[in-house]
């Protein structure tokens, strides 16, 4: 049966400075690469043996890929790396204080601008310090100025869809290594969650999730590896 592992990056320097990140490229921290050397380490220990792998361009989601990879002893794998897998976009929002934020605008406005299916943040106004118009890994693309975790899963699904489902309908195991949000566009699809439920739903990082897939690709089973 396909398996697909979906892991969210470990720990990055914005997230311990509790700011808002999206596409803005941050290191982890050491935590982080702790934690994707443990989640190499528990993959191996449980017997999951990944024939091909995915990430982002960001350099905390490949770093934690190359992190469990080598702690699994399989660097060598096959990996693609794709903007679609991408956190999503936070505009305006990139680079500031999430405490702060709430303070200016109220809790409850943040809230929406985190948690809402379809209501994306403000805007990131170009020329801004975190524009990524000169980033040569976007050449070519239409980078966003905001996304709404609807906006994340449309271009999320189709790149699955295409690139992924055919590894895993040739029975491979696939290892994703991505984000929040990316990884919550697939356990959406996967799990059949609804708009409403999957605002609540919050992906831990560095954790491994095992599907144990069915030949049609639909999910049989979804579990923590810790779990098991």
């Amino acid at each position: 049966m396909p398996q697909l592992i979906l892991i969210r990056h470990g720990q990055s320097q914005w997230n311990l400075e509790n700011r808002f990140t999206g596409w803005w490229d941050v290191d982890v921290t050491e935590k982080g690469a702790a934690e994707a050397k443990a989640a190499g380490e528990l993959m191996k220990e449980k017997g999951i043996a990944p024939d091909v792998a995915f990430t982002s361009v960001q350099s905390r989601a490949i770093k934690t890929l190359n992190l469990a990879l080598e702690a699994m002893g399989r660097l060598w794998l096959p990996v693609t790396k794709d903007w679609r897998l991408n956190e999503r976009h936070y505009g305006g929002l990139t680079g500031l204080d999430k405490a702060e934020t709430a303070a200016k605008h109220g809790d409850e406005q943040v809230k929406i601008w985190r948690r809402s299916f379809d209501i994306p943040p403000p805007p990131l106004e170009a020329g801004s310090s975190y524009d990524l118009a000169s980033d040569p890994r976007y050449a070519g693309i239409a980078i966003p100025d905001t996304e709404s975790l609807k906006d994340t899963i449309a271009r999320v699904l189709p790149y699955y869809q295409a690139a992924i489902e055919p590894e895993l309908a040739a029975g491979k195991t696939v290892l994703i290594s991505a984000h929040g949000n990316s990884l919550r566009a697939l356990v959406k699809h996967l799990s059949g969650i609804s708009d409403a439920d999957i605002t609540g739903l919050e992906i831990p990082t560095g954790q491994p999730i095992v599907y144990e897939l069915n030949d049609d690709l639909t999910a049989r089973e979804r579990y923590y590896l810790s779990e098991r």
